[in-house]
């Protein structure tokens, strides 16, 4: 096994992070300490929104050529690239993520959505003509009206544990190349990772100030930043509880906030699809373990076809192999952490208490005495009701509801508090297409799914407010600024 990223400090607006207090990290798929982080002291909290503040007000960075940023991110980018082998490693061991999930969706893919963040940000215009009456131009007060896209200014960017990097990158970047000075704040469960974002900013050369990753063991930093005067903007994902937290926070001094938030996705399958409900199954559950604000948790199938689907989708379950991370066969690691394993069990408990069936799973496995570990569990449920399928678990179960015609599924899908994410299948691609278009969701793919620099992300209704990625998700992090010229008369 490859070494651990060796970094173990806090990165503060250009120097390596001094406290006494350890944040002990520990290693879920066998319970076992991993390293101890050097946790963040208020001060440096304080030196780093401060400095950031100056940082941005010099313009030293925020008004730099936006070439000169895009060569400073690419040489940031380039640097995390470099220690692939140990960042790697050290997902796999704060995370318990399988290996391949590592490597490919985070690293390579979190890597690639950055650059092809880099590309898209190169196309679009910091200026552009804004449309104004024609008689408003014939009378000669306005020559020209020009829609300005400025950086918002100090950003806090607050990342979760189940895919750090990726979190990490998809705010981090785009905050950057549009002049903005950041400071990351990763979750406490996964921070060993988010530190090589440090060592990028201090490879790359960025202006002291511009960026910052702040570790701590407990919340308080994270509210100093998303009620701090001096913080601009709060890009947030996380869960909806914590979401509403931070509307709360940032609102006495009225910052922006953007936020990806808890999801209740469904996947619909018509009835000329159903051959493909085993790859979606696993794939809710496959190298996340059900770790994924997107994760397609309800499967919505015809009523008098259920029996077939539970049967197909529970035997796909018990084939999944689950056990530690850095065996090239697991294809499920462990949950997080202790709480997030009895938040699964209670969840089950409770279905099961108002009315669902466990077809597969619904324990822990057998031959694992340590770790973290939940069976990828299949749950025949029998309305949506159900609290299994209304509350986001954030594990391996899935829910097996049938719908009797389209409009009833469509429904069914809509009934939640959420709508991040949606899925669609069905033979014919313009009936598939006309049922996502009725869904309540910020995405939704019919027979394929995108991940891509190009594509917005984010949800509707609780599921959070603004987007990643995309155009939008550049646009996220700049001020609109109007500027109206005409001739001095």
């Amino acid at each position: 096994m490859a070494e651990l990223i060796s970094e173990r400090r806090s990165y503060v607006a250009g120097t390596w992070g001094s406290g006494k207090d350890l944040l002990a990290v520990e290693n879920p798929a066998d319970e076992s300490h991993l390293v101890d982080v050097v946790a963040t002291t208020p001060d440096e909290f304080e030196r780093a929104i401060v400095e950031a503040r100056r940082s941005f007000d010099s313009g030293i960075w925020a008004q730099a050529p936006a070439a000169e940023r895009v060569q400073a991110v690419t040489a940031f980018l380039d640097h995390i690239e470099s220690a692939r082998d140990a960042l790697i490693a050290t997902m796999v061991a704060e995370a318990g993520q399988p290996t391949s999930f590592a490597e490919r969706s985070q690293f390579l893919g979190g890597l690639g959505v950055a650059r092809g963040t880099v590309e898209l940000y190169r196309s679009m215009p910091d200026e552009e003509a804004n449309p104004v009456p024609v008689d408003e131009a014939i009378r000669g007060r306005v020559a020209l009206s020009i829609r300005r896209y400025e950086p918002v200014g100090v950003v806090a960017a607050i990342t979760p544990y189940n895919a750090a990097l990726i979190m990490a990158l998809q705010k981090v970047v785009p905050a950057l190349l549009t002049g903005n000075s950041v400071i990351l704040r990763p979750s406490p469960l996964t921070p060993v990772s988010s530190l090589i974002l440090g060592s990028a900013a201090e490879a790359a050369g960025l202006p002291h100030g511009v960026f910052s990753v702040v570790v701590e063991a407990g919340a308080a930093g994270a509210e100093l930043l998303t009620g701090h005067p001096a913080v601009d903007m709060v890009s947030f994902t996380g869960s909806t509880a914590v979401g509403k937290q931070i509307l709360a926070q940032a609102a006495p001094t009225v910052k922006q906030v953007a936020l990806e938030l808890g999801g209740k996705s469904a996947q619909i399958y018509l009835d000329d699809a159903l051959g493909k409900v085993a790859a979606g199954a696993a794939a809710v559950v496959a190298g996340t373990a059900g770790q994924a604000c997107v994760a397609a948790t309800r499967m919505l199938v015809p009523q008098n076809r259920k029996a077939e689907v539970l049967e197909q989708v529970s035997k796909t379950y018990s084939a999944l192999v689950v056990g530690a991370p850095t065996d090239p066969a697991t294809m499920i690691g462990p949950v997080i952490s202790a709480a997030a394993r009895e938040r699964c069990e209670r969840f089950v408990d409770l279905a099961v208490e108002h009315g669902a069936t466990v077809m597969e799973g619904g324990a822990r496995p057998e031959s694992l005495d340590r770790g973290y570990y939940v069976r990828p569990t299949v749950l025949d449920v029998p309305d949506n009701a159900n609290p299994a399928a209304q509350e986001e678990i954030f594990g391996p179960i899935l829910t097996v509801l049938g719908y009797r015609d389209i409009d009833e599924a469509v429904a069914i899908a809509n009934d939640s508090r959420y709508g991040l994410s949606a899925q669609v299948y069905g033979s014919d691609p313009a009936a598939a297409t006309a049922v996502a278009r009725r869904l309540r969701t910020g995405a939704v793919n019919v027979n394929t799914a995108l991940f891509s620099a190009y594509a917005p992300s984010g949800g509707y209704k609780q599921s959070g407010l603004g987007r990643e990625r995309g155009p939008d998700g550049i646009r996220a992090f700049q001020e609109v600024k109007h500027l109206a010229i005409g001739e001095l008369r």
